[in-house]
């Protein structure tokens, strides 16, 4: 199966499935010389693990990284550095009532039209478990980044299905299990009990920055830096909308209203356009907003189709996320800095310089 890297001279090989024994990825391209040990991804998989509250799916996974290779006397080499997460509780006989049958709004179908087979065993390659790696290889990147140029990551979850969250401080972001950033969240843990009484779920909506990225990422004009953020956020499971800035509202402005007006000694008196003109850093801080829809496994009966193109009633047991954008802030954080990291590195290769 093709399309499972992410970025050129950055390059992450992502590999595994739901319920096989372990999942992983191949980082290609990593700058030698950069202190590297588990400890250092290991934070990031711990905000992302399942199981870590009530109001996602309680599989319980470690998420203990292993790195293989790429590594020596704590530093890396240059050569592909692989991590390895070995998947310590999978339950597949929660899946064999829909081995024969195909899950609306989940991957189950076009797998098995574009492939002829499928795994369903929690969705197999489709299933947002295989998120895990990414988080662990934007770890590497991170790092490297805010050593390199000072760049740093942050996200959290502004609305809750058609619940608007509003924004209070970050520092409230890591103190619950939404990753919001409001003090109180008692009415989003009310929405999530009456959601997994019902059976039902939920989408969200997300915003993730980086901040401090060096002005001049980017290629014009087919590799833009936006182009490639949207592509890459699109590539987690679930996602059906990204903007970049003010993204959609966008629409409503003037052209006196929205253009970032540059200011004498650096800098810009606003940032409708999040971060990127013409497809390059401007060197505000990258503002990208994403849009998840409800997760598709739940138990609220619904019609779909077997392998004989039969009319079925499908049920979907075993544990899921009630909103996968709860887990998903991390995900974000993790892929915003791979393709930063990618970019960043594509400059120095050509210009010379971050």
């Amino acid at each position: 199966m093709s399309g499972n890297t992410l970025g050129t001279l950055f390059a992450v090989t992502n590999f595994g499935e739901s319920h096989g024994p372990a999942i992983g990825c191949v980082i290609d391209g990593c700058p030698p010389g950069l202190a590297l040990s588990e400890a250092d991804i290991q934070p990031e998989l711990d905000r992302r693990r399942p199981g870590s509250s009530k109001f996602v799916t309680q599989r319980q996974e470690p998420d203990q990284v292993e790195i293989l290779s790429g590594v020596y006397q704590g530093h890396t080499t240059g050569t592909p550095i692989c991590l390895l997460i070995r998947n310590q509780d999978q339950r597949s006989k929660d899946y064999g009532d829909i081995a024969q049958s195909f899950r609306p709004g989940h991957a189950d179908y076009t797998y098995w039209k574009k492939y002829g087979l499928r795994d369903p065993r929690g969705g197999g390659r489709s299933s947002a478990r295989l998120t895990a790696p990414t988080v662990a290889a934007g770890a590497v990147a991170r790092k490297w980044l805010r050593e390199q140029c000072g760049t740093s990551f942050a996200g959290c979850m502004t609305h809750l299905g058609e619940l608007a969250i509003g924004f209070e401080d970050w520092a409230h972001v890591p103190r619950n299990p939404f990753f919001a950033p409001v003090a109180d969240v008692s009415a989003l843990e009310d929405h999530m009990n009456a959601l997994r009484k019902a059976g039902d779920s939920c989408g969200a909506r997300l915003r993730v920055v980086a901040r401090g990225v060096p002005v001049g990422l980017g290629q014009p004009i087919y590799d833009r830096l936006d182009a490639d953020i949207a592509k890459a956020m699109m590539g987690l499971n679930a996602v059906k909308g990204v903007e970049i800035g003010d993204g959609f509202a966008s629409v409503a402005h003037r052209g006196s209203q929205h253009g970032d007006s540059p200011l004498p000694g650096g800098g810009f008196a606003s940032n409708h356009d999040g971060g990127v003109l013409g497809g390059i850093s401007n060197g505000q801080d990258i503002e990208v907003a994403v849009a998840i829809k409800p997760t598709s496994s739940i138990l609220v009966p619904r019609a779909s189709v077997n392998l004989a193109d039969e009319p079925v009633e499908v049920i979907t047991k075993g544990r899921h996320d009630p909103c996968v954008g709860i887990r998903a802030t991390p995900i974000l954080e993790a892929l915003l800095a791979l393709v930063v990291m990618d970019h960043a590195l594509r400059q120095r290769a050509q210009c010379g310089r971050l």
